[in-house]
């Protein structure tokens, strides 16, 4: 006889909850920020939280400095052009020339960064970033077509494109039996290596000044950013991003094994071919805005990693990371005593390989 009362009130306090849920549709239970419906929940650490913060205050200060470099523009007529009250001169200069430079290495920096992060997670191997596996190589390829042949305002498409057919080809050589991270990465490469042959080759079948814009584009470049490129870069990389934080905690419980995963409700084939167009597109707006530029996807997930001590993607702060690093390396090929202005990726080139010479040292001592 008293099973009817318990029932009640277990039905009552059932009632109750959902009722405070629903008038508190986000709640922060600790270190997870949870919506009311369940679908999405973010767990929040606050190493890795204060890493991000720091890092994109750095990011945003490199550009700061960007933007007053040479004294051309003294820092209070910067300010001044950004709130609509500066001089014409230095609002040109501010507005038209570095402003859009710095906003899209900022975004580029972003994109590169999580890209690697997600590249690296899926292919549980520190080499596994799109500029390595040749996802770059492909997104090129595919701009380059547009470029060369076709209508300039559709190099993103054709970079997506390019992009997604070398995705679906070196998938189809990685899952040859069952999957494998270091398949995908010998795939990649093998992939990369072809479609390298074919830029060249298309370069060759170019018109001179064609070929040399081309050229400079392959290298990696911000110095032909326009101000029209800045809204749809960003958008793109929001949209991308919001799709990959879902992700990232499935991708995550897949290092445990795809039958454990799945015993949790993972589809360890679904979500790889997810994070993997999700990758592709930040791969793909990367390389439409800024060329094939090398490293700032393998470097910066590590580089994070270290920083936050924390295990995963570690998305956010591998983003933060590729910002500042492609922002500082940018800035880095504008003030460098040169002949003229260096390409961005000439720079994050040799800073790459002198990061991968001090690992290896590190590795040979440890």
């Amino acid at each position: 006889m008293s099973a009817v009362p318990r029932t009640r009130t277990r039905t009552r306090s059932r009632a109750r909850a959902r009722t405070e849920k629903a008038a508190h549709p986000v709640s922060v239970r600790g270190r997870t920020l949870r919506l009311a419906s369940g679908r999405l929940s973010l767990r929040i650490r606050p190493r890795p939280l204060a890493v991000t913060l720091l890092l994109a205050l750095l990011a945003a200060g490199s550009g700061a400095l960007a933007l007053t470099r040479d004294g051309l523009v003294p820092p209070a007529e910067v300010l001044g052009a950004l709130f609509g009250a500066g001089s014409e001169q230095a609002a040109f200069v501010v507005l038209e020339l570095r402003l859009p430079r710095v906003t899209l290495g900022l975004v580029v920096g972003a994109a590169l960064g999580a890209a690697g992060a997600l590249f690296q997670q899926l292919s549980r191997n520190p080499l596994g970033s799109p500029d390595i596996v040749g996802f770059n190589s492909g997104a090129a390829t595919g701009a380059l077509l547009v470029l060369l042949h076709g209508d300039p305002a559709y190099v993103a498409a054709g970079a997506a494109g390019g992009g997604l057919a070398t995705a679906v080809i070196v998938q189809l050589l990685a899952r040859r039996g069952s999957f494998r991270g270091n398949r995908l990465i010998l795939a990649g490469i093998a992939v990369g290596s072809l479609l390298t042959s074919v830029n060249s080759y298309l370069l060759t079948r170019a018109a001179l000044d064609h070929a040399q814009s081309a050229q400079l584009w392959l290298i990696g470049s911000l110095g032909s950013t326009e101000r029209d490129q800045i809204l749809p870069a960003l958008l793109a990389l929001a949209a991308l991003l919001l799709l990959a934080l879902p992700l990232v905690r499935r991708l995550d419980l897949l290092e445990m094994g795809d039958e454990a995963a799945g015993g949790l409700g993972i589809d360890a084939g679904r979500t790889r071919v997810l994070v993997l167009l999700v990758a592709v597109g930040l791969s793909a707006v990367a390389v439409s805005v800024a060329g094939p530029i090398v490293f700032v996807a393998l470097c910066a997930p590590q580089l994070a990693r270290r920083l936050s001590r924390g295990t995963g993607t570690g998305l956010l702060p591998a983003a933060a990371m590729g910002a500042l690093l492609l922002s500082a390396s940018d800035l880095l090929a504008v003030t460098l005593p040169t002949a003229g202005p260096l390409p961005v990726g000439v720079v994050t080139g040799a800073l790459g390989g002198v990061y991968l010479a001090w690992l290896l040292g590190r590795r040979q001592r440890g």
